[in-house]
């Protein structure tokens, strides 16, 4: 048999290993080929990030940069509370977070050039590459997620899952795409998120792609690794990087399928009863805990997408009010506030970055529906935890909350002040298919006012 036959037949035989419940698996687990260290010179502060991402646009008048002595068609129904960072309030429908601002940094100067569309406005947060108005759903040649570039340059050192997204696949609409900001972009499949998509607080969660048929037994799998390593060492082609990488694939597939650490990270009913409902028991709180676990368990970056689509959570043009108060900021306050309690109780805080983003914030008036709309001249963000300075605000909006009044800062500024603390340098390059070189952010300055 020719040599080239010899391997599409040993692709072939392995890929069945992997379609043994691991479809999506090799998707986003590194290959020794690919992986590379910290860039030269960075020392990481950070060894994990969560990014809690309210996706649709929450109301930063609402919730972080209240304007009280504003106009009532301004300031709206909130009243200010304060927050255990003397002289900083927040809303009084975030009772629980406010106990933790002195752990925080707000940035109340964010602002971008995208206040259409929610999918180019999305791509800009997450990427920090801001395109304009460029909508549509995700793409090929679209920059790379933080989580996928983590997984590219900064790998978990143990056997584990580098990036996860979740609950969401979050679509430009009901009916529309998946948004661009959370795959591999231009670098490839290979660094796409591993998705999970089923409710962790349903009473019969459970994970697709990480439970093995029934018609499977483990002993049945360990026979058919054996058998396919034994292949593979029979045709001593290990040299070959295609080769490499399926090897790679398979025996992280393997490991995934029969750690029991692996399967424990996804199982909520070690948690108490009492730790489960201070996150919330809802999708969001839940898929929040499951971050923790996770993180805990060596995955390096996660990204919570806080909407099924686009207009679904805080995209909040009617009604603004009754949906915060009534859902969404008792279900952010409890998720968040319980995360970062955790984290610090569990000595994780010093090196997990969270950072609590959004696509842009509200209309500083209210419209005729009780909302607000789209409003990206101005704009608040939180970032917690390593590198990061404790109670602190930088830059501030107007008396309205319309424009920066100083410290105006980008998507791009937060994305590389991120990736310094991460590890990565914003300026290194990458390659499209076409082999040309793009550079991780494109514009974007570290933000070292706030770094501790």
């Amino acid at each position: 048999m020719a040599a080239g036959h010899q391997r599409d037949s040993l692709a072939g035989r392995r890929s069945y290993l992997l379609q043994l419940g691991t479809a999506g698996i090799s998707g986003v687990l590194s290959t020794a080929a690919n992986a590379l260290p910290a860039a030269p010179g960075l020392s990481p502060r950070a060894d994990r990030c969560i990014i809690l991402f309210l996706n649709g646009g929450p109301s930063h008048l609402d919730m972080w940069d209240l304007k009280p002595d504003a106009p009532l068609e301004i300031r709206g129904e909130f009243q200010p509370i304060d927050s255990s960072l003397p002289g900083v309030s927040v809303s009084e429908h975030l009772p629980q977070l406010a106990r933790h601002m002195h752990r925080t940094t707000l940035i109340r100067s964010m602002n971008h050039s995208v206040n259409n569309s929610h999918a180019a406005a999305v791509y800009a947060a997450l990427t920090g590459h801001d395109r304009g108005e460029l909508g549509g759903g995700a793409q090929p040649t679209d920059r790379p997620s933080p989580g996928s570039v983590l997984a590219r340059f900064r790998p978990p050192e143990n056997r584990t899952l580098p990036y996860v997204a979740l609950p969401y696949k979050t679509k430009e609409g009901a009916a529309g795409p998946l948004q661009p900001g959370f795959l591999g972009g231009m670098m490839g499949q290979t660094f796409d998120p591993f998705w999970v998509l089923n409710n962790p607080d349903a009473a019969d969660f459970h994970v697709e792609n990480l439970v093995l048929p029934k018609t499977v037994s483990r002993d049945r799998l360990q026979n058919r690794n054996e058998l396919l390593t034994g292949l593979g060492n029979g045709l001593q082609v290990k040299n070959d990087l295609a080769i490499s990488a399926i090897d790679d694939f398979q025996s992280q597939a393997f490991e995934l399928l029969t750690s029991n650490a692996a399967q424990d990270a996804f199982d909520l009913e070690k948690e108490s009863a009492a730790t489960r409902a201070s996150y919330g028991r809802n999708i969001y709180g839940q898929s929040t805990l499951l971050a923790r676990r996770l993180l805990e368990a060596g995955t390096r970056f996660i990204t919570l997408s806080w909407a099924p689509d686009a207009n679904a959570t805080w995209d909040t043009h009617g009604n603004n009010f009754t949906s915060l108060k009534t859902r969404l900021l008792p279900e952010f306050d409890l998720a968040c506030s319980s995360l970062l309690q955790d984290l610090a109780d569990r000595n994780m805080l010093d090196r997990t970055l969270v950072a609590v983003l959004g696509d842009f914030g509200r209309t500083p008036r209210i419209n005729a529906n009780a909302g607000r709309d789209h409003w990206n001249s101005c704009y608040t963000v939180m970032l917690a935890g390593a590198g990061i300075r404790e109670g602190f605000v930088f830059g501030a909006s107007d008396r309205q909350g319309a424009t920066p009044a100083e410290s105006p800062v980008s998507p791009g500024d937060v994305i590389t002040t991120m990736y310094h603390l991460l590890g990565v340098d914003a300026a290194t390059q990458i390659t499209d298919s076409l082999g040309r070189p793009h550079e991780v952010v494109p514009k974007g300055r570290i933000i070292n006012a706030i770094l501790s």
